[in-house]
C-alpha cells in the first residue's frame, strides 16, 4: 500500500528495490530520486546541522541543496540523480543533527 503522499504517479514504469533510512522501497527506475522518494511518502529528506529543521526537496534543479541524501556512503543532490536497483538512501548528515 502506498504511504499517504500529495503526490502522485503518472505512469507505471518498472520499479526496482532501493532503501531508504533502513526501509525497502520500490521506485520507477530511471525516475529523478527526489521525484520518486516524495511520490514514496519521504517527506524529510535530511536535518540542518545547526537547528535540526527537516528539509526536503525545493527547487527541484540543484540550485537550493535541500535535498541532500548519502546514496552509498556518497552525500548527494537527490533530484539529480535517476533511481537504479539496489540504491543505500540515508538522510545526509544525521550525525550532525542538534550539533552547535
Amino acid at each position: 500500500m502506498k504511504p499517504v503522499s500529495p503526490f502522485l504517479e503518472l505512469d507505471e514504469t518498472a520499479r526496482v528495490p532501493v532503501t531508504f533510512d533502513g526501509t525497502p522501497l520500490d521506485l520507477p527506475q530511471g525516475a529523478n530520486l527526489a521525484a520518486a522518494l516524495l511520490v514514496a511518502g519521504v517527506d524529510v529528506f535530511r536535518h540542518t546541522p545547526v537547528s535540526g529543521a527537516p528539509r526536503a526537496p525545493f527547487c527541484m534543479m540543484g540550485a537550493c541543496f535541500e535535498c541532500l541524501v548519502e546514496i552509498d556512503g556518497v552525500v548527494r543532490q537527490a533530484c539529480m540523480i535517476d533511481v537504479t536497483a539496489g540504491m543505500d538512501i540515508r538522510k545526509a548528515h544525521e550525525d550532525f543533527r542538534g550539533a552547535v
